[in-house]
């Protein structure tokens, strides 16, 4: 791992630290308060920002999709299909990804970085990504369970929150979510270079890419609404605690973020996935809300203990190793030990 760098809130005492090289070839350090890809972290905005819609009686969680994206989502499928179902991946859509970058799936060749070289500066228009998605054979039927994770959905969102808004989602975001939480180094980047002190990003394909490559520039039209956001760790930590305290959305729109369901995820596990949050249990150490994220190179997670009394945000600058490998280790270690769960 070349990188990690994470922030730690306990009973009003922080701690910041962080440990290797934000470049490999310079050996400049990563330091906490960097910038970073955050991922599938993004997905809380998005669903924060669908629930203010509903408060504010222009949604209803149990709207079918067809009425307010008649053209995404035509015929049968559309009125079946609810925007709580998106929102908690019980949908039925398939997830758009292997199709968009299909040397990473392996079907009929080896992986390869072809088509993340291909599409590194290319801007994707979310119609053309949810058509993928949605023209693919479904994974289960609309409402049923266990869900299945699809970026799909959560473009299908973006989308949702611009015909009600009047607003791209990126700019209801930063407006309704980002800015009243006071979040100052968090937004959707405009372009393919990242702003401020960031790390590298380094992606290894599960070990097709030796040496692993550097994918810190990249076009993130591919996944804007679903995994786009940059953040640090202090902005993560700040965001979640504000929003488990119920001061980005209202109570009754936090309990239903909290309704989860068994949701099977990229990697195949089994997790317990609400509104745009996931619940981890962890035995003798209590309930845990937040998220985690990863794009090509990056990887963070982020998890705030019920009460609020304890939170975590991590980020690494290496992604998708060959496995097995000592890092899924010591990944687990540090998130047991944020959490205030293991040994340090």
């Amino acid at each position: 791992m070349p990188g990690v760098f994470a922030e730690v809130r306990d009973a009003g005492r922080t701690w910041r630290g962080a440990s290797g090289v934000a470049d490999l070839a310079t050996g400049r350090p990563v330091t906490p308060g960097m910038r970073h890809r955050v991922g599938s972290i993004t997905k809380t905005f998005v669903a924060a920002a669908v629930l203010q819609q509903v408060e504010r009686g222009r949604l209803r969680l149990d709207d079918p999709v067809g009425d307010h994206l008649p053209d995404l989502v035509p015929g049968d499928r559309g009125r079946r299909v609810t925007v709580r179902m998106l929102l908690n991946h019980t949908s039925g859509f398939a997830e758009y990804i292997p199709y968009a970058f299909p040397s990473i799936s392996g079907a009929g060749e080896p992986v390869s970085a072809r088509s993340l070289d291909e599409n590194r500066y290319r801007t994707f228009r979310p119609a053309e990504l949810i058509a993928l998605g949605l023209g693919a054979p479904p994974t289960g039927e609309p409402g049923a369970t266990p869900g299945v994770y699809s970026n799909t959905n959560y473009l299908l969102l973006g989308q949702l929150l611009e015909r009600v808004t009047g607003l791209s989602a990126e700019e209801y975001i930063t407006r309704h979510v980002i800015r009243p939480a006071g979040l100052r180094n968090t937004g959707f980047p405009a372009g393919a270079r990242l702003r401020g002190p960031h790390a590298r990003m380094y992606e290894g394909l599960w070990g097709a890419l030796e040496p692993p490559r550097d994918y810190s520039t990249y076009d993130m039209s591919w996944v804007m609404a679903g995994a786009g956001l940059v953040s640090t760790m202090e902005d993560l930590n700040r965001f979640y605690g504000k929003l488990l305290a119920g001061e980005v959305v209202s109570p009754a729109s936090l309990a239903q973020m909290r309704r989860t369901v068994p949701v099977i995820a990229l990697d195949g596990s089994t997790i317990e996935y609400g509104l745009g949050l996931h619940r981890v249990e962890v035995p003798g150490c209590g309930t845990f809300w937040g998220n985690e994220g990863t794009v090509w190179g990056a990887g963070t997670v982020t998890m705030t203990r019920a009460d609020g009394g304890r939170q975590v945000s991590f980020a690494i600058n290496l992604i998708r190793w060959k496995k097995p490998h000592p890092i899924d280790g010591a990944v687990e270690e540090l998130t047991r030990v944020g959490m205030g769960c293991g040994h340090s």
